[in-house]
């Protein structure tokens, strides 16, 4: 394929994407990006559902320019900026699958961005649907959607155009 045909598969494929955002009475930040799939970009197994989390690590990176660094030990992933700080940590991931379910989430664990360890960070797919997902999130700065919800909302953009990228080669 040639990258101008790609370019186009990718605006293509944002059709039907969907974002939503709120923060409940207690803090929690709820965050959640899904698109329509007309097949799927991932196996239905546990290494399918692993593919979505380590896919979504990779663009972290791609996003920031490697300003934003993960670092996996023992399943664990750390989000570090340059290599240094913690901002992010999460606890080694729970995978899931059946025939048409591939999941993977990861419990966040800590970091410089967050008040305490609390809520998740998921990837899923089912027969028709990709989302990604932060859900009991406590951040440690005011107003996320001006900064890391922004973020996580372009960086799941940019993870799902290049799931569906790939799955059509």
């Amino acid at each position: 394929l040639s990258r101008p045909h790609i370019v186009r598969n990718y605006a293509a494929a944002m059709d039907g994407w969907q974002s939503s955002q709120r923060q409940a009475p207690d803090g929690a930040i709820e965050s959640e990006q899904r698109i329509g799939l007309s097949r799927p970009v991932v196996e239905f197994s546990t290494s399918g559902a692993e593919r979505l989390g380590r896919s979504y690590w990779r663009e972290v990176r791609r996003v920031t320019g490697s300003l934003v660094r993960p670092r996996e030990r023992g399943g664990a992933v750390e989000l570090r900026l340059l290599g240094g700080p913690v901002l992010l940590r999460f606890d080694r991931p729970t995978l899931e699958a059946s025939e048409a379910r591939a999941f993977c989430s990861y419990p966040i664990a800590g970091g410089l961005l967050t008040r305490r360890a609390a809520g998740e960070l998921t990837f899923e797919q089912t027969a028709g649907v990709l989302s990604s997902t932060v859900r009991g999130f406590f951040p440690r700065v005011a107003h996320y959607d001006r900064l890391q919800g922004r973020a996580h909302v372009a960086i799941s953009r940019r993870y799902f155009r290049r799931l569906i990228a790939e799955a059509g080669r």
